[in-house]
């Protein structure tokens, strides 16, 4: 999704700090024979109940509760990402065999399955129509639209048959990004929804002009929540799984769709996921055994909860630290390389992993996520260009004109843009001295904060760190030469940036000039030409080149990644690991053990 902060925030909630992380794993080796039937329970973080029925959705509701764990069991994406503990195509999940392009790059065939909604009918190219035409006319309300990506690089579709659609684009894009981040922004919508009040149809599939009351209809019944388990409108789907049961306190119960179409087909009973109002609640019924599929929280990282494997959910993420470089005085200094990279030399990623995450992170030097480990990270990001080395930081801090004071505050000695001088619009005696915003709410976030102000005064950086409970609205874009713009480091935690339906890691919405989540107004010709090549370009070169780019050039610093959750999950409920990178879970694939 793009919406990416929000989406990771309700798992990224449950992993801060503590002792030593020891996953521990108390189950028996003993073979058992798998059973039928059996209720499975899966344990909603608090504050994380699904409050969205309608998978057409704003920002304000784009999160995996929504997403992950209630929308797709019901209903799927035109295409699956999530494959084995991988972020990787699933053709077999996938509604639609792989598309085929043609007329060099520029026309898209897609061809569906044959798939069917719980009502009998089949879905058809018209559902697919049905969705694109909406998304063309609520871009405004759709969280995952960006000006000129999907719909917009849709010039034309047109539908043969029932089963096929072929659509025309507005130039030649790489076959990777566009089944990867673009297709897979697309959800089949059952004709039955093709209606501006119950029982008055409309033509949506067809006429854009139709589609705004239709989505009014549409929007309007999914904040009804109450009605979520007896609105006819919700009970026709085509995954793998139907509601049951639904409150407004989050309490949801699914039973499997008998006519789903794809495989595996579900083998347990009903899901249900439980809300608490804590974490705490949600430990006790844990360890009472009333939770088949929890989480341990921060507190309690590190103790043993007999009958459960635990282990740590990483997803497809990433970690940032950005700087403001429209700040008036402190965008003249990180505009300078040689002082980003002093500053990613002070970053010791796997003391913090320790000291702030309890061991349940992992290590990130580039906007391609390192865990879990694929192909798509170049060797160069691996060899890890910088570092932990206060020496380092200092020697470049040194050699660039400024007065290093270990433990106090460095200032500008050599003012000027020649060899050896601090840099363009840096005046004598300014000091090396920022203030650090970060979220409060999170003991990690806390205890990272002060590990930063702490190894960063080694140099002589100086760091006042500052907690917001409003993170989204203490740091963003600012324009050049704003008065009121005042944030100067900041991070939305960690994570920060999930890759799901945008799967393949280009940074197109992260660091094009003026994109939206180009939070620190980072702006160079090179990298937006890089970028717009991982659109265009197949090769995993072209990739390798922007993330080299990026990792080389720190248009922001990097920090770990910390887990989704760690996750406890019972021994006698087989097939929940390897959890999904992609933040999908598979309860049609879970199975009790006799």
């Amino acid at each position: 999704m793009r919406s990416f902060r929000l989406m990771s925030f309700w798992r990224a909630a449950a992993v801060a700090a503590g002792a030593s992380l020891l996953l521990a794993a108390c189950s028996s080796t003993t073979p058992v024979k798998s059973a039928k039937g059996g209720t499975v329970t899966f344990a909603e973080q608090p504050l994380g109940a699904p409050n969205y029925i309608f998978p057409l959705m704003p920002g304000t509701y784009a999160n995996s509760a929504n997403i992950s764990d209630f929308q797709f069991l019901m209903y799927r994406p035109l295409y699956w990402f999530g494959y084995k503990g991988q972020p990787h195509y699933n053709p077999q999940v996938s509604l639609a065999s792989r598309p085929v392009f043609s007329n060099g790059g520029t026309t898209v065939t897609v061809t569906l399955k044959p798939y069917q909604w719980s009502n009998g009918t089949p879905v058809t190219n018209a559902d697919v129509a049905l969705w694109v035409n909406m998304v063309k006319a609520e871009r405004a309300n759709w969280f995952a639209y960006v000006p000129g990506a999907f719909p917009d690089n849709i010039v034309a579709m047109s539908l043969q048959g029932t089963r096929t659609i072929t659509f025309t684009l507005s130039k030649a894009f790489s076959h990777q990004w566009f089944l990867h981040n673009e297709l897979s922004q697309i959800t089949p919508l059952p004709a039955a929804w093709d209606e501006t009040a119950p029982g008055v149809a409309s033509h949506c599939d067809t006429t854009i002009a139709d589609c705004a009351a239709v989505y009014t209809f549409l929007a309007g019944q999914s904040k009804s929540l109450g009605t979520y388990a007896t609105n006819p409108l919700w009970q026709i789907v085509d995954g793998p799984f139907k509601l049951a049961q639904f409150n407004s306190s989050g309490f949801v119960k699914m039973v499997p769709n008998t006519r789903y179409s794809g495989t595996p087909k579900p083998t347990i009973s009903a899901f249900e996921e439980l809300p608490f109002s804590s974490d705490t609640a949600e430990y006790t019924a844990l360890r009472g055994g009333g939770v088949t599929y929890g989480y341990v929280p921060p507190a309690d990282i590190g103790q043993s909860v007999p009958g459960y494997k635990i282990e740590p959910w990483y997803g497809w993420e990433t970690a940032l630290v950005f700087l403001n470089y429209h700040n008036p005085s402190a965008g003249p200094i990180f505009s300078q390389l040689y002082v980003r990279q002093a500053m990613q030399h002070l970053i010791d990623q796997p003391a913090l992993i320790k000291a702030a995450f309890g061991g349940a992170a992992a290590v990130d030097y580039g906007p391609v996520p390192m865990t879990p480990a694929t192909s798509l990270v170049s060797s160069y990001v691996k060899s890890v260009p910088y570092p932990f080395s206060v020496n380092s930081a200092i020697s470049l801090l040194r050699s660039h004109g400024w007065k290093v004071v270990p433990h106090g505050t460095d200032t500008c000695a050599h003012p000027g843009t020649g060899a050896g001088e601090c840099g363009a619009g840096i005046a004598a005696g300014t000091p090396l001295s920022f203030t650090y915003v970060y979220q409060t709410g999170l003991l990690s976030q806390t205890l990272e904060a002060q590990f930063l102000v702490s190894d960063f005064a080694k140099a002589g950086v100086t760091l006042a760190a500052k907690g917001s409970a409003n993170i989204l609205g203490a740091i963003g874009p600012c324009t050049a030469g704003q008065a009121s713009c005042t944030w100067q480091i900041g991070t939305f935690g960690s994570p920060s940036w999930f890759y799901g339906n945008d799967n393949y890691p280009t940074g197109g919405e992260m660091f094009q000039t003026g994109a939206g989540f180009n939070v620190g107004s980072y702006s160079n010709e090179t990298l937006d030409a890089l970028i717009g090549t991982t659109h265009t370009s197949s090769s995993v070169s072209a990739l390798y080149a922007y993330e080299n780019f990026m990792a080389s050039q720190l248009p922001v610093l990097w920090q770990p990644v910390a887990a989704q959750q760690v996750s406890a999950v019972k021994d006698t409920l087989v097939g929940a690991y390897p959890q999904d990178p992609v933040l999908n879970i598979y309860p049609e694939s879970w199975h009790f053990t006799n």
